[in-house]
């Protein structure tokens, strides 16, 4: 694919027909099902007796399970001995099920292991590197890393897609890192936010000119706005991006700065913490994933990351939904005397009583004297219903707790149904 040098998108499907868009993902949508059912025996299993082709709406899709982080790493421990994906990936190598197709495996901590399937850019990122102004030409220093972890190979990918020169810098290092940046003159960086700053410090405390440098890509830590402003002083613009290592890309920065537009070819979701119900747009909730990639599918892939939908398009054209970007983590829970409460019980609380709004669980006081107390939104409470919702908790978490009832609009949005506010000291 070859880009005029100044052209405003890494390629037409930036600016396509919202509606044209979300035809062509439905339309792929219940041919990676049924794959995910045929190729991995990860999701033989979990979508048994579910069938693929109807899987073709959000509708659909939303009734599938949620396969989280979690259980992820449980499968790929469980079945370590005959299969180090834990029945995940369509793609291996000799002695697996599937015997060919890996080109790399990585460790993730955990430890969850990942495999990279051949082809160019496998986990779409050039898309990002393109909005940040990398262009066909540039040599980006990559400081994220090669060994274990895939972000180094990630980012390598998508420059080299879109005709980059990488000098492979990866992690420490920084006086040789430092020296390479200031003879080769990269136009761009590559890594987290934190070592970029780490650089251009040392080269101001040491005279070294590393100004070649004018545009970066981040990701992997939060890049907030007063660090953002910090390297924009020393003519650095940088751009973040939000990708895993089991994922790819899932959503970039662009220059507008309003949020972080949805990558293509990925099926994204905000569902309700510790469950796998849908939130309505601007609801902060947890993402989750549906990838059309044929080595590593992906089907409702629970991030444990939050963000919340962005109403309206991006100012710079591009037509997909954006994200907020990074609001938090979703696998919220807390160990309250010797018992472990988790979102997903509070999920439970909101289907045995559909009348109530939002609700969140706050735990406070002391170590050893905790006290829990759910607050719940709710117009005109019916009466007794405190006193129900009391004995749902209590049957639930198996720990009593006080209730308050609010009326709507009382609880903040920020996907958080439980809340640890004890003072750990």
């Amino acid at each position: 694919m070859s880009h005029s040098h100044d052209a405003a998108f890494f390629d037409a499907m930036e600016t396509q027909d919202p509606v044209q868009r979300e035809q062509m993902l439905m339309q792929a949508l219940p041919q990676q099902v049924a794959h995910a059912q045929a190729a991995t025996s990860a999701f033989t299993e979990i979508l048994h007796g579910v069938d693929a082709l109807a899987v073709n709406s959000r509708e659909a899709l939303a009734r599938l399970p949620v396969t989280r982080k979690s259980e992820l790493l449980a499968r790929q421990q469980a079945g370590r001995a005959s299969d180090p994906f834990g029945g995940f990936s369509a793609i291996g190598w000799a002695g697996l099920a599937r015997a060919q197709g890996a080109l790399r495996v990585f460790q993730s901590p955990g430890t969850i292991y990942e495999p990279q399937g051949h082809g160019d850019d496998f986990w779409r990122v050039a898309r990002a590197l393109y909005a940040a102004g990398m262009r066909a030409g540039d040599l980006l220093h990559n400081s994220f890393s090669y060994h274990l972890t895939p972000a180094g190979a990630m980012m390598e990918a998508g420059a080299h897609r879109m005709g980059c020169t990488v000098f492979p810098g990866g992690v420490g290092h920084t006086e040789l890192q430092l020296q390479a940046m200031a003879e080769l003159r990269p136009q761009g960086y590559v890594g987290t936010p934190s070592f970029l700053k780490i650089l251009l410090d040392k080269a101001a405390e040491t005279g070294v000119a590393i100004s070649s440098v004018r545009k970066a890509l981040f990701s992997g830590e939060v890049f907030p706005a007063a660090l953002r402003d910090w390297m924009g002083e020393r003519g650095v613009a940088g751009y973040q991006c939000y990708a895993t290592a089991d994922l790819g890309l899932i959503a970039y920065e662009t220059t507008a700065r309003e949020g972080l537009v949805l990558a293509e070819g990925v099926i994204v979701e905000i569902v309700r913490p510790g469950s796998g119900e849908p939130l309505p747009a601007g609801e902060v909730g947890e993402l989750v994933v549906t990838t059309l990639t044929p080595h590593y599918p992906l089907i409702r892939f629970g991030t444990g990351d939050l963000s919340a939908i962005l109403p309206g398009t991006c100012p710079t054209g591009r037509s997909n939904a954006r994200i907020k970007g990074w609001m938090g983590r979703a696998d919220q829970s807390a160990k309250v005397r010797g018992m472990f409460v988790h979102a997903s019980q509070m999920t439970e609380m909101l289907r045995r009583f559909p009348e109530l709004g939002r609700l969140r669980l706050v735990v406070e006081g002391e170590m050893a004297q905790d006290r829990m107390c759910l607050k719940v939104e709710v117009s005109g409470a019916p009466e007794g219903l405190s006193e129900r919702l009391a004995q749902a908790l209590r049957d639930i978490t198996k720990l009593r707790g006080e209730i308050e009832l609010l009326p709507p609009g009382s609880l903040p949005n920020d996907g958080i149904v439980l809340e640890d506010a004890r003072r750990h000291t």
